[in-house]
């Protein structure tokens, strides 16, 4: 079993707003365990521009989301928040069937795009949005948040590609991932929701099986552990017990380098869900 205590199905979003939480939350959605995490940067005195929300959508459907207001530029915070929020409001009384979420998260993806470049300050913010509806996963992501399912032995079933240009040089074979982490441009970002040219990419459906743990997180977290850390972490032992340890490992690697890996202090936001049966 993954609780050591009976928690109840969520019956209102569970929104993490410039939070600086100390351990990671679970929540009973869509006929799994979700485990969240937000916090700050080590060391940071000013707001956690990243934002997370557990959305559910019925019995058997739920909707899992992180943003990450984009640092260096003006409200990121605000513009995270508004992003969870704008999906949140979107699938608020939606026919929980496939077509129905879709629409939804895809009309609440425009809105807070819609509402962020209204804001008129510059603002932006990555997205990434997963659907869960009987045991199948899709996903949809803006910017170069992470969205990866691993199953238990470690088999990668799903990995986003990060819509940066570092990101379409590792997919198409010009870079490998060790470079990738420490290449000078890794922080570009060419698609973000707050601009006129945002685009949605909508990922084929995933089945789940059983033991497989999917993983959403800001760039915090693939900024200093490498696909193959997340992946370890994040299918070994209970779910709260592997976000520990993939939480802790991380905020480590950002405290002081270790060796040849990179060390970027950044906000951390992670969601892990498994299904209970």
């Amino acid at each position: 079993m993954e609780l050591t205590m009976p928690l109840s199905d969520i019956q209102e979003p569970a929104l993490y707003l410039e939070c600086d939480l100390q351990q990671g939350e679970s929540h009973r959605i869509a006929g799994g365990l979700a485990v969240a995490y937000s916090a700050r940067a080590p060391g940071k005195t000013t707001a956690n521009e990243d934002s997370v929300a557990l959305i559910p959508c019925g019995d058997e459907a739920g909707v899992l989301v992180v943003a990450d207001g984009l640092g260096g530029m003006p409200a990121g915070e605000q513009a995270s928040a508004l992003a969870v929020r704008c999906v949140a409001e979107a699938l608020r009384d939606v026919d929980a069937k496939a077509a129905g979420l879709r629409e939804a998260i895809l009309d609440g993806i425009e809105h807070a795009n819609q509402a962020i470049s209204a804001l008129g300050v510059g603002a932006a913010t990555t997205l990434a949005v997963v659907e869960i509806q009987n045991r199948v996963v899709r996903p949809y992501h803006v910017g170069d948040s992470l969205i990866l399912i691993t199953g238990q032995r470690g088999k990668i079933k799903l990995q986003a590609v990060p819509h940066s240009p570092v990101g379409y040089a590792v997919e198409a074979g010009f870079l490998n991932p060790e470079e990738a982490m420490h290449h000078a441009e890794r922080h570009l970002i060419s698609n973000m929701i707050g601009t006129p040219d945002m685009r949605i990419e909508v990922g084929a459906p995933v089945s789940l099986s059983p033991r497989d743990t999917l993983v959403l997180a800001s760039d915090g977290l693939s900024d200093n552990l490498h696909i193959d850390e997340i992946v370890a972490h994040a299918r070994s032992g209970a779910l709260p017990k592997a976000c520990k340890q993939l939480v802790e490992s991380c905020r480590t690697r950002m405290a002081q380098p270790t060796g040849d890996h990179p060390s970027k202090p950044d906000d951390l936001s992670v969601i892990l869900f498994r299904l209970l049966t």
